[in-house]
């Protein structure tokens, strides 16, 4: 562990927006860890700095790029799909190695399948691989089942101990390893207008990520993901009782499956150096 693990705090121009990334040089091949709706770069910080060395890791973050509206529709995710893979090109990435985290992980997934996104491999922790009939209806914010609770969030705090303990009462933020939770309160929270410390990704930008999820069904796209495929799961996720993440993999010419045991849908957050691990692995074959 003696090498420098700073990240540097990047932006590039993908056409009509910027998009910020946080870059982990490195000598071998890039690595490209893409977070969960509503989250940050920085909780892959402790995964990226033990995987930095040996390849070139970048975190790009999707909650803010673009003007959304909840009540429209929010952000469709294949326009970030789009995004992602335009984001790469400007680049030159190719052949990268692909993780992601959720949204993060249906968005590789659609960007792979759907616009060409160059990959050796790709990993997707907890994909939001919905049933294909929820892609048929259209939800208002309040009847989706995660965009009604993210938008009624508390969002500010008087301080970082407040906002500490106000999380660890939390069921979503209970299990999680302690470093990446002061990772979430440094990077995820940022000075509010008078005083304290407001949300970075806010209720709003929150519930329109989740409200993009709805657009598009991905499942028809699953079987032309043609690089080797991880799918990941956690054993207490609440996901499991309408995800099925076993046919899912099914679905995919070279996928295989895997469960975490004792972790919920928020596995990386939870079992930082288990998915650490499981990266390497994985792509070290």
């Amino acid at each position: 562990m003696g090498h420098d693990v700073t990240p540097k705090i990047l932006s590039q121009d993908i056409g009509d927006v910027d998009l910020s990334y946080l870059l982990y040089e490195g000598d071998g091949p890039t690595l490209i860890l893409m977070h969960a709706t509503g989250f940050l770069p920085w909780l892959w910080h402790p995964i990226a700095r033990e995987l930095a060395p040996s390849w070139r890791i970048i975190a790009p973050y999707f909650c803010d790029h673009r003007e959304t509206d909840p009540e429209k529709g929010g952000l469709n995710w294949m326009t970030i799909a789009e995004d992602l893979a335009t984001f790469c090109e400007r680049l030159g990435i190719k052949d990268a190695a692909l993780v992601g985290h959720s949204m993060g992980a249906t968005v590789l997934t659609l960007s792979h399948a759907a616009y060409g996104l160059d990959a050796r491999g790709i990993i997707m922790i907890e994909p939001i691989f919905l049933p294909q009939d929820f892609y048929k209806i259209q939800l208002k914010v309040e009847e989706h089942p995660l965009a009604s609770k993210s938008i009624r969030r508390r969002d500010s705090w008087n301080d970082e101990q407040e906002a500490l303990n106000y999380l660890r009462t939390k069921k979503l933020f209970m299990d999680w390893d302690q470093e990446m939770l002061e990772l979430y309160v440094r990077y995820g929270m940022r000075p509010g207008e008078d005083g304290g410390l407001t949300l970075a990704c806010s209720p709003k930008r929150e519930a329109s990520l989740f409200m993009g999820g709805m657009h598009f069904d991905p499942w028809p796209l699953l079987p032309r993901v043609s690089c080797p495929a991880l799918v990941i799961e956690g054993e207490e996720s609440e996901n499991r009782a309408y995800i099925d993440l076993k046919t899912a993999t099914a679905t995919m010419p070279h996928g295989t499956y895997r469960m975490v045991a004792g972790a919920g849908h928020l596995i990386p957050m939870e079992k930082p150096q288990e998915i650490t691990g499981i990266i390497k692995g994985f792509f070290d074959k």
